[in-house]
């Protein structure tokens, strides 16, 4: 690993650039960072990445974007921390703001579809190429390999994430071995349980700044899980007990986040846009993403005392696995939506070889499912 300190405007320029170009939600992006922190700069070891991935997914909010300020954290602690983060959102904050402006200006958002035609095939091939990195590292054991497969057959049939997280690490606690006599207890196990929410109670009737910035804290303190997820959160929220958009606009908004690159939370960002102007983006977008940067302060420093400890680390490989797991079976669910014609299988196939024999970097690929995506979209054959 590198232990050379890191400029916060490398740092900065890394997750601007990923934040602009991270099409195909959280286990696409996390690759992505995968492939840059530790392939190409050896800024983290895979062991250290495996860790604060399973870190984020044991705490609400955006996964993705939690795993981009824990790497700043780690590299530069609290300058670092804020600087990635920011870095990471701002991109998707601003392309998503424009689009709240068209939508709100003309009732619609322009299409997508050619965009993500090409880019769904890139992303395939690039988290299959991070899980390709990442799993022989946390399932090295007979033990581990068959929690990963308990964990991937468990979420294909819809289990819930967080019970096959914390029951993957459970089970690699009951069935680790015993430490050896003599060897280092550490500190004990301190689980990184979920915070209790921020905020409570309900807000008023009308759109206002500050009960903008209430509803999406509250979202952002509590949610776990996918962007499907967070519009269920936001349906109950902003259609059903407030009123404030109807059906059409939260299913337009969640498209959008979708769609766009960078963390998927951006849909409150068009939210706040649609219902209260360029000030209504911002405080939505720092509600939503506020608890991100808490949770992560709080839990960063506890992710070397957990591996220090004998009982916390066995947890923490059967967290790894699962995640792990959870990825996998992401990216099938993704295989089936983005390899669906001859062009698309082509893109998915170059795609791999350049990353695995040539070790492409990853940014350049999705710029180039782009463009693949206008070429064909041009040509009329899609």
């Amino acid at each position: 690993m590198d232990e050379q300190p890191t400029s916060l405007r490398e740092i900065a320029l890394l997750f601007l650039r990923l934040g602009a170009t991270a099409f195909g939600g959280p286990a696409a992006h996390v690759a992505m960072m995968q492939d840059e922190v530790v392939r190409r700069r050896g800024w983290l070891t895979e062991e250290r990445f495996l860790d604060l991935l399973g870190a984020t997914n044991l705490i609400p909010g955006p996964n993705s974007t939690e795993m981009a300020i824990h790497i700043g954290w780690d590299r530069r602690r609290w300058a670092g921390l804020v600087v990635a983060g920011v870095a990471f959102i701002v991109p998707a904050m601003l392309i998503t703001a424009a689009l709240g402006w068209a939508y709100a200006r003309y009732g619609t958002v322009p299409s997508a579809r050619w965009l993500l035609y090409g880019v769904k095939p890139v992303i395939l091939a690039v988290v299959a190429q991070a899980l390709w990195g990442l799993a022989p590292r946390a399932a090295r054991t007979p033990r581990l390999r068959a929690l990963g497969v308990a964990a991937v057959v468990l979420s294909a049939i819809g289990g819930h994430e967080l019970a096959i997280l914390f029951g993957a690490g459970g089970a690699s606690l009951l069935t680790a071995r015993a430490r050896p006599a003599g060897e280092p207890t550490g500190r004990g196990f301190h689980p990184l349980v979920p915070l209790a929410p921020l905020v409570a109670g309900g807000v008023a009737s009308g759109v206002t700044l500050p009960s903008l910035f209430w509803v999406f804290l509250k979202t952002g303190s509590v949610l776990f899980g996918s962007g499907y997820v967070l519009l269920a959160f936001l349906r109950a929220d902003l259609v059903q007990r407030l009123g404030w958009l109807t059906e059409a606009q939260l299913l337009d908004a969640i498209a959008v986040g979708q769609v766009t690159p960078g963390p998927v939370f951006t849909s409150a960002t068009f939210i706040g846009y649609v219902l209260a102007g360029p000030g209504g983006a911002l405080v939505a977008t720092a509600g939503i993403f506020l608890p991100a940067f808490v949770f992560v302060a709080l839990s960063g420093p506890l992710v070397p005392r957990l591996r220090g400890s004998s009982r916390a680390a066995a947890f923490l490989d059967g967290v790894n696995v699962a995640s792990l797991a959870l990825m996998a079976v992401v990216t099938a669910q993704l295989g089936r939506a983005a390899v669906v014609d001859l062009p698309t299988v082509a893109l998915a196939i170059v795609s791999a070889v350049l990353l695995l024999r040539w070790k492409l970097n990853s940014t350049w690929l999705v710029l180039g499912g782009a463009v693949a995506g206008l070429a064909l979209h041009g040509a009329g054959l899609r």
